[in-house]
């Protein structure tokens, strides 16, 4: 295992700036870092991915869908509210396919589908919560695995209370994790953030109905941390 850099930053600086992917008349795609909220709703900074991403177009943006503050990855904002609509319709139909990597703990099956049903918010009924992952890689030193995971629904967290429902929570997750093994990530792996990257993202364009496709590369501070315990890009790259 590769030693941790002394000198690597222990927490990711808030960002300035967002990276575009894309941009057409109907969306604009950004690369979402990893401790940036996607809107203000979700905590009380005053940085989030769509004023910054306002800012990097010069044009309002409106949000349709989410990614946890601590996932890093592909998000898409539409450019009216007409086809945010037709967007937010796509995520409800569930022609929108998503896939994501996760670093998590212990050595889960070559592949499987968790239905495990949860409520939508806090306090509400249970509903229909379904996740296939398969999983890319095992590292018997450091107990890790590297999976794929592809979500059919979309519940708040769901991929994060999945993994921990079949007993292998996602490393650096402070929420469904354990304290003790994210320290050791910490001090061994130079992990400082939850390992969740949503890696590429699928939907129907609003404007052309054809499908369309976006992928983000994995970000140093998840990137490094997968080099120190022998895992190549090579090992994740979009299939």
């Amino acid at each position: 295992m590769l030693p941790v850099d002394p000198s690597a930053p222990r927490s990711p600086p808030i960002p300035t700036s967002i990276d575009v992917l894309y941009r057409d008349d109907a969306v604009v795609v950004v690369d979402k870092p990893s401790g940036l909220s996607v809107h203000r709703g979700d905590d009380q900074s005053s940085t989030f991915a769509l004023n910054l991403t306002r800012d990097a177009i010069g044009q309002w943006v409106y949000p349709v869908h989410r990614l946890d503050r601590a996932t890093s990855g592909v998000l898409v904002f539409a450019l009216s509210s007409e086809h945010a609509r037709t967007l937010h319709d796509s995520f409800r139909t569930r022609t929108v396919s998503k896939t994501y990597l996760a670093l998590v703990r212990g050595s889960p099956p070559p592949r499987g589908v968790i239905d495990s049903p949860m409520a939508k918010r806090e306090g509400g009924p249970d509903v229909e919560s379904v996740t296939e992952y398969e999983t890319l890689l095992f590292v018997s030193d450091v107990r890790l695995a590297l999976v794929e995971v592809r979500p059919r629904t979309g519940r708040r967290h769901q991929i994060r209370r999945h993994l921990r429902r079949i007993d292998h929570p996602i490393a650096g997750d402070v929420n469904y994790g354990n304290g003790a093994d994210n320290r050791r990530y910490r001090a061994e792996l130079g992990l400082y953030r939850l390992a969740l990257h949503a890696q590429r993202l699928s939907f129907l364009h609003p404007t052309s109905g054809e499908r369309v496709t976006f992928e983000s590369a994995v970000p140093e501070d998840l990137a490094g941390p997968l080099r120190r315990i022998g895992v190549s890009s090579t090992a994740y790259s979009p299939r």
